[in-house]
């Protein structure tokens, strides 16, 4: 299993980002996919899920109406579209396998600061 994160980077409050997650080493479409982040000094937090069709997805409510996970059976690529990004959205920003991010990428990092 490869997940290689991109797409990070530092914005103002109030900004946008979509972050991509590459996959390969596994048949991608009959996985569900997972973001999940890392804030500074804190444990891994569940941010948003999306099943293998990618009819289904669910997101933490701290992001819920702000981000939307999608993802490209095709191109073995899952998104994470960030919108209305808050100072607390900061944090390194992961693709999973699982909810908890046992089998994830190295991480991008996503800064929301003025």
């Amino acid at each position: 299993v490869q997940l290689v994160e991109s797409g990070g980077d530092m914005v103002q409050p109030g900004g946008s980002l979509r972050l991509s997650c590459a996959a390969s080493g596994f048949t991608f479409r009959t996985y569900g996919m997972y973001w999940v982040r890392q804030a500074p000094g804190k444990g891994l937090e569940w941010v948003a899920s999306i099943s293998m069709s990618g009819a289904g997805t669910n997101y933490a409510d701290s992001v819920k109406s702000r981000f939307a996970i999608s993802r490209d059976n095709a191109k073995s690529i899952v998104y994470l579209q960030m919108n209305s990004l808050k100072p607390e959205d900061t944090a390194l920003y992961f693709c999973a396998t699982d909810p908890i991010g046992r089998t994830k990428g190295q991480g991008t990092q996503v800064t929301v600061s003025s």
